[in-house]
């Protein structure tokens, strides 16, 4: 597979824009109320938000079936991730040690259920469908997936085979019913059947920076320079990066020191992406201050202080 097919986000939230003059208005109002936030120079969030995941399985083959040392793998990664506790994160270049960010977030496997009875937090589905589509039927049961849990309590994480891309998420303002993230199988975690290069757990990693509303550091607008991802410590870049560059990579005029491939939402190999910025987690912040509100009731505690 092409890195070029690494994320269907975009072209997701494209065919929701056309479908949903409210999903555009909704998106327009978090960007607004992002923008406010960020003028008003906001406190950092001091506390670590722990965010309650639901890994629905999706499985035509036993193979796809994935183990629960597999998703725990995936777990790990991710609290590492957006904690900065990640093994590789001194890879970081030196000129940007001081923008690499704790975001602050956790992941854990849901404990109760939506009915409020105990749950492992995996939902296991046998389907017929041989691989989905990033077109959202994986999350229905009536299509051969699996139904979203509530939106507003859970982060629904969907592992199937999935064609054309690794994994694609929805951005906030979008529909309950489809809300969260989905990843193929042999891109989830770094056990089992994650395959390389994509078996470090990045690719959940980047879908939920869009669930928590981050861009393509690049700005999506192909190989031009007049995109923006929305953060103001990210350099500008022209497209995407693949593989796993040397730094510096120069577009832009972004000399000297270039494109932030390593940064976890461009389209590099897992293992030459190890960052997120100060700028990407204060739109974070901004994202649960706003449409993702719902999860700082019941799942706060005391935070220590950043890595």
């Amino acid at each position: 597979m092409s890195s070029s097919d690494r994320c269907a986000t975009m072209p997701v939230h494209r065919r929701l824009l056309a479908a949903s003059p409210r999903y555009a208005v909704a998106l327009a109002a978090i960007e607004n109320e992002t923008f406010a936030r960020k003028n008003a120079r906001a406190a950092p969030r001091e506390e670590v938000v722990t965010i309650p995941v639901v890994v629905h399985v999706v499985h035509h083959t036993s193979e796809q079936n994935i183990g629960q040392d597999q998703i725990d793998s995936q777990l790990k990664v991710l609290n590492e991730d957006f904690r900065r506790a990640n093994p590789d994160a001194d890879k970081v270049p030196e000129v940007w040690k001081d923008l690499a960010a704790d975001a602050r977030l956790e992941f854990k496997l849901a404990d109760t259920d939506p009915d409020g009875q105990p749950t492992s937090g995996v939902v296991r589905r046998q389907t017929d469908i041989g691989e989905f589509q990033p077109d959202d039927k994986v999350k229905f049961d009536a299509q051969g997936g699996s139904d979203a849990w509530p939106a507003d309590r859970y982060l629904n994480l969907w592992v199937c085979e999935l064609k054309n891309a690794l994994g694609y998420a929805t951005f906030p303002g979008g529909p309950a019913d489809i809300d969260g993230v989905v990843v193929r199988h042999s891109a989830f975690g770094t056990t089992g059947t994650a395959e390389a290069p994509y078996d470090g757990g990045r690719t959940a990693t980047h879908e939920i920076g869009h669930w928590f509303n981050l861009r393509h550091i690049w700005g999506d607008d192909g190989d031009g320079c007049s995109g923006s991802d929305f953060v103001d410590d990210t350099p500008n870049q022209a497209g995407q990066n693949r593989g796993t560059p040397t730094f510096p990579k120069l577009s832009c005029d972004n000399g000297p020191n270039g494109d932030m491939f390593m940064n976890y939402m461009d389209y590099v190999e897992d293992a030459a992406m190890f960052m997120f910025t100060k700028g990407q987690a204060e739109r974070m912040d901004a994202a649960l201050a706003g449409p993702r509100s719902s999860f700082l009731s019941s799942q706060v505690r005391t935070g220590t202080t950043g890595r």
